[in-house]
C-alpha cells in the first residue's frame, strides 16, 4: 500500500475532472478516478502512472444509487485512505421543465446532490477522526439564482453552494476543510451535454478548463470555504443579489436561450 495521500476524484474521464487529477499527481499524490467510462479513465490511469503515482480505476455511474457504497467497499478493501474527496461529477439539461424528461432530472438529482452528499457523508468522518482532509465540491454560479430554463440543474447547483459552505462553517477546527468553486459557463463537455452549448451564456465566453481546476485546487489546498472563478463571475454573484427577483428572473432565462 502506498503512503502517499490519496485523492477520489468523482467525473475524472474529461473536463474539470481530469484537469484536478493531474493536478494532484503532479504533487505527487494518488489518486483515484471514478467515472462511467472506462476506457477514458484507463487512458487517463496510463498517463498519471507513467510519471510514478498510483491511479486506480473505478468504472461507476452515480446516476445509480448504490454506486459510492460500492466505491467506498473498494477503496476500504484495498486499503485506500482518502485524504481529498473531489465532487465534481455532474451533468445538466436545458428546456422548460414540463417539457423535458423526467427520468433524466431524477438523475441530475442523484448525481449532482445525492451521490455527493453521500461520498461526502462517507468519507469525512474519517478525515474528522485522523484531523486531516480536503473536500472540494463543484457548484456554480448557477447556484447564486434561479435559472429558467434549466430549473433543475441551477436549484442543484444552489444546493452544492449551501450546503459545502455550512459543512466548511461546520468544519472549522477539525483540520478537515470544505471548499465549493463556483465556475461560470467553462470549456468543457458540458455544454455539449447539457444542450446549451450555444446558448447566450457560452456565446458570451466559455472559461479555460484547466485555469479554473487549478484555481479551484488551489483554494482547495488553502482551506477556502468558496472561490468564484473570474472578475465578471465575482461582480455577477454579487449584482443579483440587490437586484429586484424577476429582473434577474428574465435575465437568466434570456441567457439560457439557444442562438
Amino acid at each position: 500500500m502506498s503512503d502517499k495521500k490519496t485523492a477520489l476524484i468523482t467525473g475524472a474521464s474529461a473536463g474539470l475532472g481530469r484537469g484536478f487529477a493531474k493536478l494532484f499527481a503532479a504533487d505527487g499524490h494518488d489518486t483515484v478516478l471514478v467515472a462511467r467510462r472506462r476506457e477514458r479513465l484507463e487512458e487517463l490511469a496510463a498517463e498519471i502512472e507513467s510519471g510514478g503515482t498510483r491511479a486506480t480505476v473505478i468504472a461507476e455511474d452515480l446516476a445509480d444509487a448504490e454506486a459510492p457504497g460500492r466505491i467506498a467497499a473498494k477503496l476500504a478493501e484495498h486499503g485506500i485512505d482518502v485524504e481529498y474527496l473531489v465532487n465534481n461529477a455532474g451533468f445538466g439539461t436545458s428546456g422548460a421543465f414540463a417539457e423535458l424528461d423526467l427520468e433524466r432530472e431524477l438523475e441530475m438529482v442523484q448525481v449532482n446532490i445525492t451521490a455527493l452528499v453521500h461520498l461526502t457523508g462517507l468519507f469525512v468522518p474519517a478525515m474528522v477522526e485522523r484531523g486531516s482532509g480536503r473536500i472540494l465540491n463543484i457548484g456554480s454560479t448557477a447556484g447564486f439564482q434561479p435559472g429558467p430554463g434549466m430549473a433543475t440543474y441551477y436549484a442543484s447547483k444552489a444546493f452544492v453552494n449551501d450546503f459545502t459552505e455550512a459543512l466548511s462553517y461546520e468544519l472549522h477546527g477539525s483540520g478537515v476543510t470544505a471548499t465549493v468553486s463556483c465556475p461560470g459557463a467553462t470549456a468543457t463537455e458540458f455544454g455539449d451535454v447539457a444542450g446549451n452549448a450555444k446558448s447566450v451564456l457560452f456565446r458570451l465566453g466559455a472559461a479555460d478548463s484547466d485555469g479554473v481546476a487549478k484555481e479551484a485546487y488551489d483554494a482547495m489546498m488553502a482551506g477556502k470555504p468558496m472561490i468564484v472563478h473570474g472578475i465578471t463571475n465575482k461582480l455577477a454573484s454579487q449584482s443579483v443579489r440587490l437586484s429586484p427577483r424577476a429582473v434577474v428572473r428574465a435575465l437568466v432565462a434570456r441567457l439560457n436561450q439557444s442562438a
